[in-house]
């Protein structure tokens, strides 16, 4: 009888937690809407200035530009997602990364205004799956160093080239793209000589899972990439 006792009491712990966790969760959501009354309300990847420039599986790249004085609609995170920052509406990033994996878990809506005089651009990576259960784990060929960022669902390097300079040759067993984050002329190439040229920052290369493919810089400045992950 005892241990009876202390199972239910057990029971009806963990479900005044999770009641209290939905409760919580609810009201979190319920602000949230009430916030925006009146508004259209969107999913991310149908937010006008989020334009989705290439789909791929559970990825999506997206492109977000927000001219100075403009605001978003708001709009609902609930997929991890990778921001590599172009530009802030009052300076140039030049390409610094961050991530937010708890909207797959906590989702949450917001809108994004710019009230600065420069463009505010970030490319974004989407990851609308389970992610890796370990974090080191497939790390690429042909890239030294470690990540500048790295968790279940992205992997990040920064790569920065003198002019003339070329990469090993790199093999991702997850799908990458290599963005441009400052000025220069750069080739991305494939093994089989197809090459993609990127000439100023933001531009960007999809490479597929374990597609061999070397970065060089070809011009006359030094320049720099971000390669991301969707693992």
């Amino acid at each position: 009888m005892k241990n009876t006792g202390f199972r239910l009491k057990a029971e009806v712990l963990v479900a005044s937690v999770i009641l209290f966790l939905y409760s919580s969760f609810t009201f979190s959501a319920s602000a949230q809407e009430s916030e925006f009354d009146g508004e259209r309300i969107v999913h991310l990847l149908q937010e006008p200035r989020h334009r989705t420039v290439h789909h791929q599986g559970d990825l999506y790249l997206l492109d977000v530009q927000i001219n100075p004085g403009d605001v978003s609609l708001p709009h609902v995170h609930d997929q991890p997602i990778l921001l590599t920052f172009i530009s802030s509406p009052d300076r140039p990033r030049d390409g610094d990364v961050s991530a937010n994996i708890e909207y797959a878990s906590i989702p949450d809506t917001h809108k994004v205004p710019n009230n600065g005089s420069g463009l505010f651009r970030i490319i974004a990576l989407v990851h609308d799956g389970e992610g890796s259960a370990s974090m080191t784990s497939g790390r690429p060929s042909g890239l030294t160093g470690e990540p500048q960022l790295e968790n279940a669902w992205f992997r990040s390097y920064r790569v920065e080239l003198a002019p003339g300079e070329e990469t090993k040759v790199q093999v991702h067993e997850s799908a990458s793209v290599v963005i441009q984050v400052a000025d220069g002329l750069i080739h991305v190439s494939r093994s089989d000589g197809i090459t993609s040229e990127l000439d100023a920052k933001a531009k960007w290369a999809w490479r597929d899972a374990n597609e061999a493919y070397t970065v060089k810089n070809v011009g006359q400045v030094a320049s720099a990439v971000v390669i991301n992950e969707g693992r």
